[in-house]
């Protein structure tokens, strides 16, 4: 006898994939492992070498569950955001806290509104509770402020979400203008600003917010600038009532010990995050060195990454995504036109920018035929 479980309605109509296709599908694939990994804009200048060795003597205590309430990591981050416990909640990465708070407040049928091409983990987590998305187009390489607010206005959604930083295309808008978005949100309309890579912006870029006010959320994470994608860990800062709500649908355990213990090590050497700023300024140097060489255009980038504007349309830049893929390089590209025009190419240590560099002549006449 078949038996398949009784899906709901909503999970039915939904298609069993991923916003991203892992690095390590497509080198099972091809079957032969990736020389320069540079797609995923995680820090492959690695951990703080303190956060190493608070991890490595946490794993003789790893028997034991992680504490539930994080206590030690959010009195650590309240204490450098200058902002109480309560106003801090820690999760799985951004994107695990993205669908606890979708899971809060979407229900089916609700509008949330977002920008064509954003990061698109968080359009899943929306499609995955039933909401509505209602997408507005970039402005040139940028989300448009405007066009969110003007689209919320007329939706009134649960939610907008915004990245400043933004992925993919690595533009920033001066903290200013994204404070100034939250006074005019309509009314009821909560702002998810989404700041990953704030870590690595250009001065002026954090939004001068206060952690009270209820109409913005926040999100930060170790896996950027700290280089610590692989433990998942994340936080928001809100005001305490939202923050309190987490603690009714959140995964209590999901934290575990070597992950508090490596991300409070690291958040208490901020001279290492001082070297990482360093050395990815130099790799986004290296990086507009290489797009030039090979007659590319770089776009300014306040991220981790570099966009480079490939000069033709979607189908070539994924035709040079996939012939440096053949050539052991790991990259990725936007997903949504015109910005498919790009490739995305993560900053890294010297030995895999000139990997790449080597790659790049060769994809690029590949791709062309």
């Amino acid at each position: 006898m078949t038996q398949t479980p009784r899906y709901t309605p909503l999970v039915q109509s939904l298609p069993a994939t991923v916003p991203f296709v892992g690095p390590e599908t497509a080198e099972r694939a091809s079957g032969h492992p990736f020389t320069a990994r540079l797609g995923a804009n995680e820090s492959a200048f690695g951990p703080s070498p303190r956060a190493i060795t608070a991890m490595a003597a946490a794993a003789r205590e790893v028997w034991m569950y992680g504490d539930p309430e994080n206590h030690d990591l959010r009195v650590a981050l309240a204490a450098h955001h200058g902002v109480t416990p309560d106003h801090i909640v820690v999760g799985e990465g951004i994107d695990g806290l993205l669908g606890y708070l979708v899971r809060l407040v979407v229900e089916p049928g609700d509008a949330v509104v977002t920008s064509g091409g954003a990061y698109p983990t968080f359009n899943f987590h929306v499609a995955g509770y039933g909401g509505v998305l209602h997408k507005v187009p970039y402005t040139g390489n940028h989300e448009d402020p405007e066009a969110l607010l003007a689209r919320a206005s007329e939706v009134q959604p649960k939610l907008l979400y915004i990245a400043n930083p933004d992925n993919p295309m690595g533009s920033h808008h001066p903290g200013a203008v994204i404070a100034d978005m939250v006074t005019r949100l309509p009314e009821g309309v909560l702002m998810v600003l989404d700041e990953a890579y704030i870590d690595l912006a250009p001065p002026g870029t954090e939004a001068q917010i206060d952690a009270d006010d209820p109409r913005v959320i926040r999100f930060r994470t170790f896996s950027k600038g700290y280089g610590m994608a692989g433990l998942r860990v994340g936080y928001a800062i809100a005001a305490p009532g939202l923050i309190s709500a987490f603690n009714k649908v959140r995964n209590h355990f999901g934290m575990g010990r070597i992950a508090q213990a490596g991300a409070l090590a690291a958040l208490a050497d901020q001279d290492w995050l001082a070297h990482v700023r360093t050395e990815v300024s130099a790799a986004r140097a290296r990086l507009a060195d290489i797009a030039r060489a090979n007659g590319l255009t770089s776009l300014p980038s306040a991220t981790n990454f570099l966009t480079i504007d490939c000069g033709a349309n979607g189908d070539f830049a994924r035709a040079v995504v996939r012939e440096l893929a053949a050539r052991g390089v790991f990259i990725r590209m936007p997903f949504v036109a015109p910005h498919d025009r790009c490739i995305r190419v993560s900053c890294g240590p010297a030995t895999m920018l000139e990997t790449f560099a080597a790659a790049l002549p060769e994809a690029l006449a590949a791709a062309r035929g």
